[in-house]
């Protein structure tokens, strides 16, 4: 059996970086919310900077929608991308997994 870091690791190698895998997590253990970039910060433990990168790539990629209101910006999981439901099985994996 895998343990909890195993898959963490696990992820890290398929999506080529720590920020990048714990940014996906994030958004898809709390898929449907929206959340600021310094929010992602503080929750994924992240610099800011790394937050910024990744969230870039992903939104160009279209995993991530981007919504904009007032001077905030706003970051969420996108549910039309051809990755949402391949992305939300392998994150639930790592998320659902205690041990």
């Amino acid at each position: 059996m895998i343990k909890r870091a195993g898959l963490e690791e696990n992820l890290v190698k398929l999506f080529g970086s720590v920020s990048r895998a714990r940014i996906l997590s994030f958004l898809y253990a709390f898929e449907g919310q929206s959340f600021y970039q310094r929010e992602i910060m503080y929750e994924t433990g992240l610099a800011l900077r790394a937050v910024q990168r990744e969230l870039q790539n992903l939104a160009s990629l279209g995993i991530v929608k981007i919504k904009k209101t007032r001077n905030r910006v706003y970051y969420e999981v996108n549910r039309d991308s051809p990755f949402f439901k391949p992305f939300r099985e392998i994150c639930g994996l790592a998320s659902e997994r205690k041990d």
